[in-house]
């Protein structure tokens, strides 16, 4: 390198052949790519192979060789790969409770299986009684109820998530003209 004698500062030589070779593995990465997409391509036109089975052969791994060019080793890369996945997966499943609860809100408002002073019920099983109260709210994650009240307690309010009202059998009082409680 000495010998070449280019007009860079000593400093800027190692980042810039880092650069070059990084430039070049991401050639012969979509090099390559081409090149085994055309050959899947002529091999899926001969034999009949779903395209679900093709697609992973497809992608790129110049990916991975450039980041262990700049020093990241594989069982880095794979830890990280494994827990983006993990928390992407605790994630979605959070996620899909809330998204549940919300469109069983607009469904409790749009096909109104109960209103605002109803008394409902969630029904366990026939021999055990489940949740029952007169509906006072009814939010876009869950339904306020007030419990009956039982000798010598004070009624509570109990918050049940929409969702569960299109789990469970329902029972249903309206609240106009009938006093249960």
């Amino acid at each position: 390198m000495e010998a070449l004698q280019l007009p860079v500062p000593v400093q800027w030589i190692e980042p810039i052949w880092i650069g070059v070779q990084i430039l070049l593995i991401l050639l012969a990465g979509y090099l390559a790519q081409r090149f085994v997409a055309k050959g899947l391509t002529r091999l899926g036109e001969r034999y009949p192979f779903p395209p679900q089975l093709l697609m992973p052969l497809r992608g790129g791994s110049a990916l991975i060789f450039v980041l262990g060019r700049l020093g990241v080793s594989a069982t880095v890369l794979w830890t990280a790969l494994s827990g983006f996945v993990a928390v992407a997966a605790v994630a979605f499943f959070a996620m899909w409770s809330v998204l549940s609860n919300l469109l069983c809100a607009i469904l409790i408002f749009t096909v109104g299986p109960f209103r605002l002073g109803d008394i409902v019920e969630l029904v366990d099983t026939v021999d055990k009684p489940g949740v029952k109260g007169r509906v006072v709210a009814i939010n876009l994650l869950y339904t306020t109820l007030i419990e009956v009240e039982e000798a010598g307690t004070n009624s509570a309010m109990v918050q049940v998530p929409n969702s569960l009202f299109f789990q469970r059998s329902v029972r249903r009082w309206p609240g106009s003209g009938t006093n249960i409680l």
